[in-house]
Formats: structure tokens, sequence, C-alpha cells
């Protein structure tokens, strides 16, 4: 039988990079979080031993070896839709704690993901940084850009970055990234039609440009952009941001035979390649829509970890 191949998951979220892994074939057998309602959501989905702490707080000795480490770590000091401050930003350095970790610990691969801005941020001085920082610890470094409806068939326009790195360059040079598929997956098979939650609804009585919605087509995700609204071309979902459950602008709208509404927490976590039995814990829909937009394209990542599964 041949080995499972394990993994330390660090800035683990709801464990988006987990679930993949473990699909994948891998076992993930360490995880680190520090949010709370992150945590929750982790738990009610994850028998893996989880420290809920701050990543500067672990001690590495208590950090199992592993064949793999991966982290999607904080990606708000390098988003467009931040103020796009990088190293500067606190939460920017939090990088250079995860890789005083792979320092010592020394796994075989390492992987990340982050937002596609991170490769021109400081006119492509941050990703360079950090890969100068992970080849002085030994690591042979690839990287790509990829969108979830291209790699991963989900109907979302959603553009990252993913960084593998192996400490053997003959197991990076036989790295591929994988190859674009078809998208043969719709937004209507994501939509629960019979969702009829009044707190999802626009009206009249509670969006003052209701008006402006009535030309939208039955199942089929618009975005209503501050005072107008947006259809996608292609038939996708917009990139699911920040603001997509609070009422603000960038929302994903719907219109169903119920009414004109945004997205669920359920149909948002769907999105992003979660499965229906993916548990969502009792916690205030403004966080599970955070947890939503903070979390990785599950498929997406399934597929690149089997290509690192591959080479090791």
């Amino acid at each position: 039988m041949p080995e499972v191949l394990s993994v330390a998951s660090f800035f683990s979220g709801v464990g988006g990079i987990d679930l993949a892994f473990n699909n994948a074939g891998f076992s993930v057998v360490f995880a680190n979080e520090l949010d709370a309602n992150a945590c929750k959501t982790y738990k009610e989905n994850f028998n893996s031993l989880l420290v809920s702490d701050d990543i500067n707080n672990l001690n590495p000795a208590d950090i199992p070896a592993t064949d793999v480490i991966v982290g999607g770590f904080p990606y708000q000091a390098f988003s467009i839709a931040g103020y796009q401050k990088g190293f500067a930003d606190p939460r920017g350095n939090l990088f250079f704690s995860l890789a005083k970790i792979i320092s010592i610990k020394k796994p075989k691969a390492i992987f990340f993901e982050n937002v596609k801005n991170l490769a021109r941020h400081d006119n492509g001085k941050t990703l360079q940084t950090i890969i100068n920082c992970l080849e002085q610890l030994g690591y042979h470094i690839k990287y790509k850009v990829l969108n979830a409806y291209q790699y991963g068939n989900i109907p979302q326009n959603r553009e990252r970055i993913y960084i593998v790195g192996f400490l053997n360059k003959s197991s990076c040079d036989a790295f591929e990234f994988p190859e674009e598929i078809p998208l043969t997956q719709s937004v209507v098979s994501f939509i629960d039609i019979f969702l009829g939650d009044p707190k999802y609804f626009y009206t009249k009585q509670n969006f003052s440009y209701f008006d402006k919605l009535m030309p939208m087509d039955f199942l089929k995700i618009y975005q209503w952009r501050r005072v107008y609204l947006r259809k996608n071309k292609k038939g996708l979902c917009p990139t699911l941001t920040a603001n997509m459950g609070t009422g603000g602008h960038n929302v994903p709208l719907v219109k169903t035979v119920l009414g004109i509404r945004k997205l669920s927490p359920r149909e948002c976590f769907s999105l992003m390649g979660f499965p229906r039995t993916f548990k969502l814990p009792r916690i205030s829909n403004t966080q599970l829509y955070k947890q939503a937009r903070n979390a990785v394209v599950v498929p997406v990542v399934k597929r690149i970890a089997e290509e690192i599964k591959k080479v090791l």
C-alpha cells in the first residue's frame, strides 16, 4: 500500500485547502487558525488537530514533521480591494512567520494560495521577495494564476495565484500545473430555487434601486455595483467579495420565481466548490459570508494537490 503523504496546514480558515488535499489522498495531521468563527466551522468538519492560536505563538517543536506544508497566508495586505500595503501591513508579515516554521520543519513540498494581485503588487517586488525567501530556504518554486471556471469547473470568475515549491529540484521540474478544463456546470445547479427566507430578498420597501433590478433574467447571477446592475456575459458568478452579504456594493443577485435576492451563505460555499455536506455552524451570516469569500476554490486546489502527489 502506498504511503499516505502528510500535511500541516496554516492560516487554515474553514479548511478549504485541507479538504482539497484530503480529497487528493493526503492526510492533514496539523492545522492552525486564529479566527474564532473560522475555527468553529473547521471543527464542525474535520477531526484533525486544530490549534486555535496566533501563528507567532506556536512552538515549532509541537508541530509534527510532515511531507507538505500548506497555507493561505492573509491576502488583504495584497488585495486590490484593500489598501495594498503588502509587507508594510502586519498581516503581510505573517508570511515570514510561516517561512520560519518551514525553515525548521523542512517539508518536501510547500503550497500557498493568494490573490492575483500578489503577482503585480509593488511592480512584482512583493512576489519576488516571497520567492527569494523560499529559495533561500532551499525550495525550487513555480507559480501560476488560475481562474476557477477554467481550472475547477466552478462557474465563478475567481482568479488566484498558486505557489508551489519543492526541496528536490527534479520534483519541481516534473511538476506541472493542471491544464484548463471545460466548464460543464452552470450557476443554476448552485442555486436553491426554493429558498424563500425574506432576509435574503430585495423589495421596493428595503431597496431604493429596486426598479433597476427588474430586467434581470431568471436564474442568472448579476452583480449590483453601487447604483447599477451588471450581468456577466459568460454566465458566471462574479468574484465573491467581502460585501456580498452585507447589502453593500458588488453583491451577487439572482432572480427566482420567488423574487430577487442575494445569494445565501450555503450557495456561496457551493460556488467555492464545497460539497453540500460541508457543515455550516450556527454563527452569523455575516461571518459565514466572510468565510466563503476568504476560502479557496476547492476543486482547483485538489487538482494542484494531485499534481504535487504525483511528483512526491
